[in-house]
């Protein structure tokens, strides 16, 4: 009965909301980080660096970090191009070792090879990519994941941070990195690869492996900004 005591009228059954059904992988793999994510981003030496607290040389050390892990990520790439689990998500549009390479001569000059070092935590993060692309695909998908998605979203921020803090040109040598020539619509792209991690090939335990790897991927990239806080440390 209603409020006023008349006999309710049937509920309409097309006006039922329909039931709700499983959260797609992509939401899921995005809300299950996000307090690791979070950390990762409001870490000291990142909130220094891009609170202009730190010098073009920190900036520098930073891309010479991320040399390492895309080095990783890409060289195990191609090996993976025709792995069911992997190979959808192998877009050399979105590769990024080449413009890191780029920009380290510019802000290292041409032989930034010959002192370019891996910090610890840095070493650790190669090794486990390299890890997951040799015996674990989808482990691989978690890294490609965390890494090129967050270059197409903020990493944008460090782009324009470092070009307004260090007088790098807009787009140009030193921010190269952050820069997809190649993907002309970053918001389609980020859809069309949102849909690939939902039509992913695996069961729903190995999606969750997926998930806790991809904090593991966060945790060692806060390790990596932590290490790097301890060389620059902002002046007093």
């Amino acid at each position: 009965m209603d409020p006023a005591g008349t006999p309710a009228a049937p509920a309409d059954p097309s006006a039922a909301p329909a039931p709700a059904g499983p959260a797609p992988f992509s939401e899921l793999i995005r809300t299950a980080s996000h307090a690791q994510h979070t950390e990762a981003e409001n870490s000291g030496f990142m909130s220094d660096m891009l609170g202009g607290r730190l010098g073009v040389d920190a900036y520098a050390r930073y891309t010479e970090q991320l040399w390492f892990v895309y080095r990783a990520l890409e060289d195990s790439a191609r090996e993976l191009a025709a792995d069911p689990v992997a190979g959808p998500f192998i877009r050399p549009e979105l590769f990024r070792v080449t413009e890191l390479e780029r920009d380290l001569a510019h802000l290292r000059g041409a032989d930034w090879r010959s002192t370019a070092s891996a910090l610890p935590a840095t070493r650790a993060y190669a090794a486990r990519v390299e890890e997951c692309a040799r015996d674990w695909p989808a482990g691989y998908v978690a890294h490609h994941y965390t890494r090129y998605l967050g270059d197409l979203s903020g990493g944008q921020i460090i782009r324009g941070t470092a070009e307004k803090t260090w007088g790098f040109a807009r787009k140009g040598d030193g921010v190269r990195f952050y820069v997809f020539e190649q993907v002309g619509n970053p918001a389609a792209f980020k859809r069309e690869y949102r849909a690939l991690l939902d039509a992913i090939a695996v069961d729903d335990l190995e999606k969750r492996r997926i998930v806790d790897e991809c904090n593991s991927a966060f945790t060692f990239n806060t390790a990596v900004f932590r290490e790097l806080g301890e060389e620059f440390r902002p002046a007093a």
